[in-house]
């Protein structure tokens, strides 16, 4: 099938590259020229473990391309995935639809024939209402259908979500639609992953309910971590009595700094806002963002205390940026906080992080950015593991010891046992331990 992808950034490119691997043929539209000379040049602009390979097996194969020229990409197409970003609006924490809508209106300039119009993007409930309006109001002859079908990708294992996927949703009443839909996602039949159909606004509501109730997880074992630490408990055994509660499940149950990156903050937000315009308030989500950005800053008092209570004039090395391994996306990422809180505080920050820190230099200012790890802490006073990448899990201690000018070593995501930092003659302050 032809299926064109209106927006190729980390959800357009990963979906439009998966889909070309399956055999459909797929075109990746965007407005921005740069993006799409260095996707044609074989460059990717985001860090997604085999995404690049991918990429070049499509093109190579004659199944993938990229232009800016939407209305060449839309003419004659089976489906048009509108994966736009949806940014939090300034102002009010709306989810911003002004992508959305832009695409909405050139989509319909150039339909040819029946076309089924998908929303991708993570959009409020009532967008595929709005969008097939657009589309009516500016093309009044179109034949065409909308259906949502959100994206449940996880940052640093997108492609394995999309190929080998927990479900599909597909939202939508047109049963030429659905036909097209299942046909695209047929490929997936054999491993047996289910395509659950529902309303449309069904569907756009899904994808904030279910990223809603995992940051509601990651918040609830967080405040868990806090008890734990009053009353002498260790949370991960927490997490792992509660965790094989088949109800319950162990994913999103790893304490840590908060929740970070594209999806949860701003999904939450806009959950909220939707709930407030129905005056149909949702306070679990409220009081999970608001602990959630508390948390944050609190880390880096936790990093203080664990100094002594002042930082002033000291060294800090902070091993992680990026919100989660796996990635370089930087949007929220606790590291933000911490960082920021400690230099407030008066302490000069050492950075290192194994993809992020191009775009950590235009997040934090004044940060000292390391070539390896050992750089980082090289005369630092304390160390802090902020993100949990697989080369911070095996550190030589030993020279960890060595470098430090204080033997300080915070564990913001839990990766060591305390007997093992301790027995390196290092302190040691964990999450909920």
């Amino acid at each position: 099938m032809k299926l064109v992808m209106i927006g190729s950034g980390y959800v357009g490119l990963v979906s439009g590259a998966c889909f070309a691997d399956f055999g459909h043929t797929v075109i990746c539209v965007d407005k921005d020229p740069s993006k799409i000379a260095s996707l044609q040049a074989g460059e990717i602009p985001i860090y997604e473990p085999g995404l690049d390979h991918l990429v070049a097996s499509g093109v190579a194969g004659g199944r993938l391309s990229f232009t800016t020229e939407i209305g060449e990409a839309v003419g004659g197409a089976d489906a048009v995935f509108i994966a736009v970003g949806t940014p939090s609006r300034r102002g009010d924490g709306h989810a911003d639809m002004v992508y959305v809508h832009a695409a909405s209106r050139e989509i319909a300039a150039a339909l040819t024939g029946f076309t089924v119009v998908v929303n991708k993007s993570t959009v409020p409930v009532g967008t595929g209402d709005e969008v097939e309006r657009i589309i009516r109001e500016a093309n009044p002859d179109a034949d065409f259908a909308v259906v949502s079908n959100p994206e449940f990708l996880r940052e640093g294992a997108a492609i394995d979500d999309f190929k080998r996927p927990d479900r599909v949703v597909i939202g939508g009443h047109d049963e030429r639609a659905l036909a097209v839909m299942r046909e695209i996602y047929r490929p997936l039949a054999l491993g047996r992953s289910p395509i659950i159909e529902m309303s449309r606004r069904g569907a756009e509501l899904t994808k904030y309910a279910g990223n809603a109730f995992l940051a509601t997880k990651i918040t609830f074992i967080n405040e868990m971590a806090d008890l734990c630490e009053k009353v002498g408990a260790d949370v991960q055994e927490i997490a792992r009595g509660i965790g094989l509660d088949n109800r319950i499940g162990s994913k999103f149950l790893h304490a840590g700094p908060g929740y970070g990156g594209s999806c949860f903050p701003k999904d939450t937000l806009a959950l909220l806002k939707t709930a407030d315009d129905y005056d149909s308030p949702i306070r679990i989500v409220e009081a999970v963002v608001a602990i959630n950005d508390r948390r944050k800053r609190a880390m880096g008092r936790k990093v203080i205390e664990a100094m002594g209570g002042d930082v002033r004039g000291k060294t800090i090395a902070v091993l992680g940026l990026a919100f989660k391994p796996n990635t370089d996306d930087m949007r929220d990422s606790p590291a933000i906080a911490i960082i920021q809180t400690l230099q407030d505080a008066g302490a000069t920050v050492h950075a290192f992080d194994p993809k992020s820190m191009e775009q950590a230099r235009g997040v934090l200012k004044d940060v000292i950015y390391c070539t390896d790890p050992y750089t980082a802490m090289d005369g630092a006073d304390a160390l802090v593991l902020a993100t949990e990448w697989d080369e911070f899990r095996a550190l030589d201690l030993g020279r960890v010891k060595t470098l430090l000018t204080q033997p300080v070593l915070v564990d913001l995501r839990n990766i060591y046992p305390r007997a093992v930092i301790e027995g390196h003659g290092l302190s040691y302050t964990g999450i909920g331990r």
